[in-house]
């Protein structure tokens, strides 16, 4: 078990009060008051509480760093590094009594993450990593997992909905994808996506539409736990960019083939 620095214990001590409110309010899902971001994206009471929760502790315990954060949006600050937060990844399958979701903190400093945790707190699950000292579930040490061929894996996705994303994209790179895997999974939470397969639950990932606090926490994860991350077509991912790609590093490169139309360089492997 690993000993936690006092930068993800400040983490650990946020996640922990603002995740008490959600397992409350998760109880009381009919009662929260709900309003829409834009077509079939929502904000309950429960993120804006539980972002406030992260805001007034990580705020106390470092009062020079800055916010990006989903509701709040960028909060400068005086220092050169900043958190990048998510109050409730998967506020969909939250508002639908479904126990998938999790807070996901990051603390970035000029592009690079330092330290990411995703919090799972319906089963407990605590993913941590900091920059050269590995990823863990726990207090367990973390590894990617070693299957070496695509019709052994198990790959996550998000799919778009209802006035987001590029159905037309994905339905091609699902075709492409889905006759080559053992199976395709949709959980609705990127975040968990990414500390999955940090974890070897999932193979691979991919998605597009996203936004930094949706993944800052978990790139860092899965790179700590062994495994690679990129843009879909195998470029350097970058922390402003819109999609990822993360894989154990024997899979990462003939997911990017796959998903980029490059079949028979892919099935020759």
């Amino acid at each position: 078990m690993a000993n936690r620095s006092p930068i993800m214990n400040v983490m650990v001590r946020a996640a922990d009060r603002a995740a008490r409110g959600l397992k409350r309010d998760f109880g009381e899902v009919e009662q929260l008051q709900v309003s829409r971001k834009g077509p079939a994206d929502f904000v309950s009471s429960a993120d804006l509480k539980a972002e406030q929760v992260l805001r007034e502790e990580l705020g106390k315990a470092r009062p020079d760093h800055g916010f990006l954060m989903e509701e709040a949006g960028a909060i400068a600050a005086s220092g050169t590094r900043r958190w990048i937060v998510d109050p409730l990844d998967g506020t969909t399958n939250f508002l639908h009594g479904l126990p998938h979701f999790a807070i996901s903190i990051a603390l970035e400093e000029k592009g690079e993450i330092l330290a990411g945790l995703v919090y799972d707190p319906v089963k407990e699950e605590l993913f941590t990593a900091e920059r050269g000292g590995g990823a863990y579930l726990n207090g367990r040490r973390l590894r990617v997992s070693g299957r070496e061929r695509l019709a052994d894996s198990l790959i996550g996705t998000g799919i778009p909905f209802m006035g987001a994303g590029e159905p037309e994209q994905f339905a091609l790179e699902l075709s492409q994808l889905m006759d080559q895997v053992s199976g395709v999974r949709r959980w609705g939470a990127a975040s968990l996506d990414l500390a999955y397969v940090a974890a070897g639950r999932l193979d691979g990932y991919w998605e597009r539409g996203l936004s930094p606090w949706d993944v800052a926490a978990g790139a860092l994860l899965v790179r700590e736990a062994g495994g690679m991350v990129s843009a879909i077509d195998g470029s350097a991912w970058q922390l402003a960019g819109d999609d990822i790609l993360a894989a154990n590093p024997s899979l990462q490169t003939p997911l990017s083939a796959l998903l980029c139309g490059r079949k028979a360089a892919t099935k020759a492997r």
